[in-house]
């Protein structure tokens, strides 16, 4: 009888950690589109930047699982959990960068000041500057118990780090 993938699972050490990694990412980027198309909060510039580790290290660790499920060479699994940990910990310091900026512990980047306004459309100059809604690094457009988006991404980043280091530290050798 075959193993179920339950208990491929179980036997490949590097294959729970990576499917962690997947599911966990893939969540959170999945969220950070439930509050930008659902409820409507537009992301600002930090925003959309943490979320670029988030599209490198969710088919990564996809792949890695399915690397570790198929027995790949553990020099490949090993890289592959190193590159997840270097990407998520550089988003979570660009989060914890963010954050910062929200506590106003230190100024955010001039980019978060607003979209560039479209002088080439037609109507006045004015109704333009006043429908124009910026979305500001500095204010944090939704809190849940006092920690903002920024602070929940630095949270889940270092989960993920400790995940890929736990993998990377889990592989066992071959005969």
């Amino acid at each position: 009888m075959p193993d179920s993938w339950i208990d491929r699972l179980r036997s490949e050490p590097a294959a729970a950690p990576a499917l962690a990694i997947f599911v966990l990412s893939a969540a959170t980027l999945l969220t950070t589109l439930y509050f930008e198309y659902v409820l409507k909060i537009a992301p600002c510039p930090l925003c959309l930047e943490q979320r670029l580790p988030y599209h490198v290290v969710v088919p990564l660790s996809l792949l890695m699982t399915i690397a570790a499920l198929v027995r790949a060479p553990q020099r490949l699994i090993a890289v592959g959990f190193l590159v997840i940990a270097i990407a998520i910990l550089d988003g979570a310091a660009l989060a914890a960068y963010h954050a910062g900026v929200e506590w106003h512990w230190w100024p955010g980047p001039s980019d978060c000041s607003g979209p560039i306004i479209d002088f080439r459309t037609k109507g006045p100059l004015l109704d333009q500057l006043q429908s124009l809604q910026a979305v500001r690094c500095d204010e944090p457009s939704w809190r849940l118990l006092g920690i903002s988006l920024a602070g929940y991404n630095v949270l889940i980043s270092l989960v993920l780090a400790a995940l890929a280091i736990y993998g990377l530290l889990r592989r066992t050798p071959r005969a």
